[in-house]
């Protein structure tokens, strides 16, 4: 069993608008090193024969050399006239420029970001090759700019073709071939951002026909999720939800999950204020994706700006599962496309609720002991002012009766704990809390060095006469020695809390102490708990790092040029090694280190 999850997890991932005339036919370009590919004539595709079983109709054969594709230009309506004060135009660097096989012309559009060029094709095709080249001198601005394919003249239904993950090459044309068997009427090439699109040149090359989704494109070895809102509206809020068409592209593009209506908005705390956003989606019915355990409406995507591993996420929810705990979310690293527009790596994770698959405790109660529950619906302060938050049953259903219940529940644990004869294992605090989870979730904060594991706790109780729960861990984002405000943290001879760690109130500190340090059974049972851990996986967690860094080697590329953070600091960062590899070696070496120290900090 050991290594399981993360085995069967990285084999899985490893599979590998306005319109103008149509074209005139382009004047040839001038010729150029390494720009010798000149169309041939395409040949009509030959007559398929009768098939011998009528009910399955054929495709037509697919012709030996696609043709340069035609058809009415479309994309965004202004252009901007560079020499007359970025001022607004319809006649200066037009979209009608990158169709007219001259490098020294170019579109640029007005708009800086959310900006694009197309074809409408009349019909569908299968596109099989894409080209482009980038506006003279201007190499870098082509870099992660995205062409899809659509059969809305909206794009609302857009799927990606191909990314472009290099900067161009002065006046050349650049080619790459088309993994993608659906057909599309429109077509186009996507801007990165913030760069008014600054292309001299796009091609579009296939061959006339209705397709199939055998096969589709993923940007990278990870899942691709596509999120197309209606009207391209930006997401703007964490409250307001608005409307999408979703898709989830996976096991090297032969499996989709297709949306609509689906809502999405943002989420996160301090989060939501970095320039990468987080995202919650709520899909119109249940749905299980990439395999996750829940059937669900729910799910999140989590930026991990923050965290230049982008995965110590997964590193504790790793974690999680060695030390036993009954419910560790599902997730799973994906790439993101907005609108069209590539917005980097991110995880696609449970939302964290009372669910079939998620938390077990539909029938009763999810709360959280929460440091930011004065910002939420539905939320308490105990007698010794801890701030919670009761995230189930949810705003729209929980009556006061039930809101008094858990309110009371919570008081009745908390003075357990502080009463004299708190180590009663009969009438003391295990009466109401159940002490294994609890245990389990201090070593999940400790061992991966979360600043904040008892400013946000989780926890969860089934109805009737059932205990309160700790967990599941959740946001772990500054763990592994990634806070300024604790590093370095094997330096300390105490656990975290005691020293630098974060609180929701003193009462929560104080209860820790009171259970890991004060308790004797609580504390020989931790032992047990960490040694059972050990054995069953924690011990090797470095080798689920770097299982995890080869499965991100070719996403985190991407995201990093699309987010050029490696040389900086960002949120609670004290320090910026400027690369990939020089971060996920940090926390290996963490790891190694903080195998030893835990376990001398637990038996002291």
């Amino acid at each position: 069993m050991k290594r399981l999850h993360l085995v069967h997890f990285v084999l899985a991932a490893l599979l590998v608008c306005g319109c103008e005339p149509s074209i005139p036919a382009p004047t040839p370009k001038p010729e150029q090193p390494g720009n010798t590919e000149t169309p041939e004539t395409p040949q009509e595709p030959e007559t398929p024969e009768t098939p011998q079983e009528p009910e399955q109709p054929q495709e037509p054969e697919v012709p030996s050399d696609p043709t340069k594709l035609t058809g009415t230009i479309i994309g965004s309506q202004y252009s901007v006239d560079y020499n007359n004060g970025n001022s607004q135009s319809t006649t200066v660097n037009t979209k009608d420029k990158v169709f007219d096989g001259n490098y020294d012309t170019f579109f640029a559009s007005y708009d800086r970001s959310q900006t694009w060029v197309g074809l409408d094709l009349g019909k569908k095709h299968v596109i099989t090759k894409v080209g482009w080249s980038p506006r003279v001198d201007h190499q870098d601005r082509v870099q992660l700019a995205l062409f899809e394919g659509a059969n809305e003249a909206d794009f609302s239904d857009a799927v990606p073709i191909y990314i472009v993950k290099e900067p161009g090459v002065n006046r050349t044309m650049q080619y790459a071939d088309v993994d993608c068997s659906r057909g599309f009427r429109y077509v186009r090439y996507v801007s990165p951002n913030d760069v008014r699109c600054n292309v001299a040149e796009v091609e579009f090359h296939g061959y006339a026909s209705e397709g199939d989704d055998s096969k589709l494109y993923q940007l990278t070895n990870l899942p691709t999720v596509v999120i197309n809102t209606y009207g391209a509206k930006e997401i703007t809020s964490k409250e307001v939800e608005i409307g999408a068409n979703v898709y989830i592209i996976s096991q090297d593009g032969t499996d989709l999950l297709s949306t609509k209506n689906t809502g999405v908005r943002g989420r996160g705390n301090a989060s939501w204020d970095f320039p990468k956003k987080p995202y919650r989606l709520k899909f119109e019915s249940k749905q299980s994706p990439l395999g996750a355990p829940a059937s669900a409406k729910k799910w999140t995507l989590i930026s991990n700006y923050g965290d230049k591993t982008l995965m110590r996420n997964m590193l504790a929810f790793e974690v999680s599962r060695n030390v036993g705990q009954s419910y560790t979310p599902f997730c799973h690293p994906v790439d993101v496309i907005v609108n069209g527009e590539y917005r980097g790596c991110y995880q696609l994770c449970d939302q964290v609720e009372a669910a079939s698959g998620r938390v077990e405790a539909k029938d009763g109660y999810l709360i959280e002991i929460d440091a930011y529950a004065y910002n939420e619906d539905v939320w308490f302060n105990s007698t010794r002012n801890t701030p919670v938050t009761i995230k189930h049953p949810d705003e729209d259903d929980i009556t006061d009766q039930q809101i008094a219940f858990i309110t009371d529940y919570f008081n009745k644990m908390e003075a357990a704990v502080f009463a004299t004869n708190y180590k009663d294992e009969t009438n003391g605090y295990r009466k109401y809390l159940d002490v294994d989870s609890f245990l389990r979730n201090f070593i999940i904060g400790e061992f991966c060095g979360n600043t904040d594991t008892f400013w946000s706790v989780y926890m969860y109780k089934d109805a009737g006469e059932g205990k309160l729960y700790t967990g599941p861990a959740w946001d772990y984002d500054l763990g592994f020695e990634n806070d300024y405000r604790t590093y370095p943290i094997n330096n300390l001879n105490e656990y975290i809390y005691v020293w630098k760690g974060s609180a929701a109130s003193d009462a929560v500190k104080n209860m820790v102490t009171r259970i890991v340090k004060e308790d004797p059974a609580a504390k020989a049972r931790l032992i047990e708990i960490w040694e059972a851990a050990l054995a069953n996986g924690l011990s090797d967690l470095a080798a689920d790092l770097d299982a995890y860094a080869e499965l991100l080697k070719e996403s985190q590329d991407l995201n990093f040029k699309r987010w050029k953070i490696l040389n900086q600091y960002v949120h609670m960062n004290f320090q910026a090694l400027g690369s990939y590899d020089a971060e996920v070696k940090f926390v290996r070496d963490y790891i190694t280190a903080r195998l030893t120290k835990f376990d001398q900090l637990l038996r002291r």
